[in-house]
């Protein structure tokens, strides 16, 4: 089949899909939203995820259909969907989300990502953000704590009580650590120090492990590789990414980068900083000794 054909009818059965589960994702939202008993927010909270578990199931079943290719994963066989997770990930293309999405499926609870609170009042998608219980974050900048210093620690303190509601649901935080997708113009514009990667940027996550560090009980530390070179969204739709190498390592959580100040607290941003460098190194050269070996 042409590459072009391929291409339209993945993106249909991805349309076709989207659209399906979506008819019933927003009417359980909107229900969400105007009920305000404890109760049944919590039926509509397991059927909203349940909705969003099987769209990605979806996903991957016109994968299988359409995408005539070898996957390579490796992933700790004790994960469990009642677990709490914090994953992070190297990022090289939009397909990333397909294949954190296809690896981790129905292994932990649904892949979720901190928010920016303002992204509350997106109309529609807001509320199923919500609605889904992704968390959402409050962060004033330096500037303003400087006009403002009674504010100090007031963000965290609201995005705290706002996870708090995470400790009795099982949960999973996703984040990319380089905060975008990584290309050898900018490898070359930022000067990373590493091979295959970007430069990582802590502040988020740090502010994620500040807000529910205590909740997780472990990182997933996922290492994306593409044999064949880094896919468009568009190459993958077409069937161009005949191998993806996906490799899933489960690490402990540091006690000491739990509830730490990363934005004042000096020693605590070196120490978490050094420790990403770390992991950051380890990745570079697991992705380093996948490329030898293709």
């Amino acid at each position: 089949m042409p590459p072009i054909v391929t291409g339209i009818i993945a993106s249909l059965l991805l349309l076709i899909n989207t659209l399906f589960w979506a008819c019933l994702l927003f009417p359980l939202t909107f229900l969400k939203v105007i009920i305000p008993v404890a109760s049944v927010r919590k039926l509509l909270t397991y059927l909203l995820a349940a909705v969003a578990n099987a769209w990605i199931s979806c996903n991957s079943g016109w994968m299988t259909l359409t995408q005539k290719m070898n996957w390579t994963i490796e992933r700790p066989d004790n994960l469990s969907r009642n677990g709490w997770y914090f994953v992070l990930s190297n990022h090289q293309s939009w397909v990333d989300i397909l294949v954190l999405q296809h690896t981790l499926n129905r292994r932990i609870p649904l892949l979720k990502f901190f928010l920016k609170q303002e992204l509350i009042k997106v109309p529609i998608m807001g509320a199923a953000w919500w609605a889904l219980d992704f968390p959402f974050m409050k962060r004033y900048s330096k500037e303003y704590l400087a006009k403002h210093p009674e504010m100090k620690g007031k963000d965290l303190d609201t995005t705290r009580a706002a996870c708090e509601k995470f400790k009795d649901m099982p949960t999973s935080v996703m984040n990319f650590l380089e905060g975008t997708r990584f290309t050898q113009k900018k490898h070359d514009e930022t000067g990373s120090p590493f091979k295959h990667l970007l430069k990582p940027k802590a502040g988020g996550m740090a502010f994620a492990m500040s807000a529910m560090g205590d909740q997780f009980q472990s990182i997933l530390d996922v290492t994306i590789n593409y044999p064949d070179g880094i896919p468009t969204f568009w190459d993958f739709m077409q069937g161009k990414m005949p191998r993806c190498d996906v490799i899933v390592e489960e690490k402990p959580i540091p006690a000491e980068l739990i509830n730490g100040d990363y934005e004042t607290d000096d020693s605590y941003r070196l120490h978490f900083q050094q420790w990403v460098q770390k992991l950051w190194e380890e990745k570079d050269a697991r992705l380093e000794a996948l490329r030898k070996g293709q």
